[in-house]
C-alpha cells in the first residue's frame, strides 16, 4: 500500500495578495492592485469584532460591468462578500477541495490567529499540490 503524502493548505497558498478597506472605491481598489493573478482582494476588518470580507473579480463583473455601473462611484463594501468563508493553513488540501465543492467557492482566505495569512484557490491545490506526485514538467 502506497503512503499518501500529506499536503497542507499552507504548502500551496499564495502569500502575496492585496488588501483593501471596504470604503475604497472599486476603481481605486483595482488601480492599486499589485497581485491581480490572485483574482480577489481581502477586505480588512473595520474593528476587532468585525469579519474579513472578499472582493472577487466575478463580483466586479456581475455588479459593475454587467450593470454598466461606474467603478469610481461604487464602494467595495457594496459588492463584497462578507463574512468570507475561510480555511485553516493546516488543513489537508483534499479536505480543502471538498470544502470548495460543498460551498461552491473558487478561492478563500487562509486565516491563522485571526489574521489572513494567504489565499488559496482550486488552481493552487491542483497545480502546486499535485505537482510533486504527477510531475507536470
Amino acid at each position: 500500500m502506497s503512503e499518501i503524502k500529506l499536503i497542507r493548505v499552507r504548502d500551496v497558498m499564495k502569500t502575496k495578495f492585496d488588501r483593501v478597506d471596504g470604503i475604497t472605491t472599486v476603481a481605486d481598489a483595482l488601480h492599486n492592485m499589485q497581485y491581480p493573478e490572485v483574482r480577489a482582494l481581502v477586505v480588512n476588518k473595520r474593528h476587532e469584532n468585525d469579519e474579513f470580507g472578499m472582493l472577487f473579480f466575478k463580483d466586479i463583473a456581475r455588479n459593475i460591468l454587467a450593470k454598466d455601473r461606474a467603478p469610481e462611484r461604487v464602494n467595495v463594501y457594496e459588492i463584497m462578500v462578507k463574512p468570507a468563508l475561510s480555511v485553516r493553513p493546516d488543513m489537508d488540501i483534499r479536505y480543502c477541495a471538498r470544502f470548495f465543492d460543498q460551498f461552491k467557492v473558487l478561492r478563500v482566505p487562509v486565516i491563522e490567529d485571526n489574521e489572513v495569512i494567504g489565499i488559496v484557490g482550486y488552481s493552487d491545490i491542483v497545480l502546486r499540490g499535485m505537482t510533486d506526485k504527477y510531475k507536470f514538467n
